[in-house]
């Protein structure tokens, strides 16, 4: 496992990085990478950027907004968080599996004393509140996990950059952004820095796997500022999936998460549909979306077009009769 700690505090670049290492980095190793950024809401790559962010907030306070190549929902970063990656061979992980990549994290709390479980879907939670929501992605036989950690970040900054979504939040039983989360550090002895925790993640993780510290030659540089450039510096990624349709539906599916569609319709039938949501893709959503084009919003015409595919290897746990009821006028 080559380890390496991003040296930069801007999302973009981070993300870049992230990307490759994922695409082009030797792939006989696996990677560790620890992270932090400066004010950013990050959202899920099948996410209405616009639905999902307070936009006169994040103006006045100049948070950065970027999108991430994984699903889920949306999440606040600042320097009292420290993200982690793993990148690994997809071979011996069944689809998407967070249990495997948080299980390091909860046994590096475990020394401090901090008994943590992971929760629903992908998060992990101390005392009942999350400490660390996580995504994964996965393409041509590797898998990417990432995740957050709440350690001392701003809560009320939280609550007023993210719009709240009521479904998800009243699903939970909770009334709140904040209610729902702690910071790591009032459950870690008194006096225990950022520094520490990372320290003991990396010792943790070494006893299971030789930790090779790696260094960034010129060219990954070059081409990291140039993955930045082309994707995650520009409008068209990180707001441009999120156009205005003339219809749409949203729904919170037990298992799968918020599914969201934007469409345009013309005699009943679709002529154009997005998926946006916080849920987990096994598949590229674009396929989905594309086999639904001609198709009347029929119930029983919806269903057998979708007999045709898997829903549920696009977007993870969602069943055809799921999809037809959501979307049949």
């Amino acid at each position: 496992m080559r380890y390496l700690e991003s040296p930069c505090h801007d999302p973009r670049w981070n993300l870049a990085l992230e990307q490759y290492l994922f695409d082009h980095a030797d792939r006989s190793h696996g990677y560790l990478m620890l992270w932090q950024n400066e004010n950013t809401i990050v959202v899920g790559k099948y996410q209405n950027t616009v639905a999902e962010i307070n936009n006169a907030y994040v103006r006045e306070k100049n948070i950065t907004v970027v999108r991430r190549l994984s699903g889920g929902g949306a999440v606040y970063h600042d320097l009292g968080n420290l993200n982690f990656t793993f990148i690994v061979d997809a071979s011996d992980v069944e689809r998407i599996n967070f249990r495997m990549f948080c299980e390091p994290i909860m046994r590096a709390l475990a020394t401090f004393g901090v008994t943590a479980e992971l929760s629903g879907r992908n998060d992990i939670t101390v005392d009942g509140k999350k400490i660390s929501g996580n995504a994964q992605y996965l393409r041509e036989g590797r898998v990417m996990h990432h995740g957050t950690i709440l350690f001392d970040t701003d809560s009320s900054v939280i609550s007023n950059a993210l719009h709240v979504d009521r479904e998800k939040l009243a699903s939970k039983g909770v009334k709140s952004v904040v209610s729902r989360v702690t910071n790591l550090r009032a459950h870690l002895p008194e006096g225990t820095t950022l520094a520490d925790f990372k320290a003991r993640l990396v010792e943790e993780l070494g006893k299971s796997e030789v930790m090779e510290p790696m260094e960034l030659s010129e060219e990954a540089l070059a081409r990291i500022e140039e993955i930045k450039r082309e994707r995650y510096d520009t409008w068209e990624w990180n707001y441009g999936r999120s156009p205005g349709y003339t219809d749409s539906r949203r729904k919170r599916i037990e298992g799968v998460g918020t599914v969201e569609t934007a469409l345009t319709v013309k005699n009943e039938e679709i002529r154009e549909i997005h998926f946006f949501g916080d849920f987990f893709a096994e598949g590229e959503v674009s396929e989905l979306e594309n086999a639904l084009v001609g198709c009347r919003r029929e119930r029983e015409e919806l269903l057998k077009r979708l007999a045709e595919l898997d829903c549920g290897a696009y977007i993870r746990g969602l069943t055809a009769e799921e999809l037809a009821d959501l979307l049949a006028v």
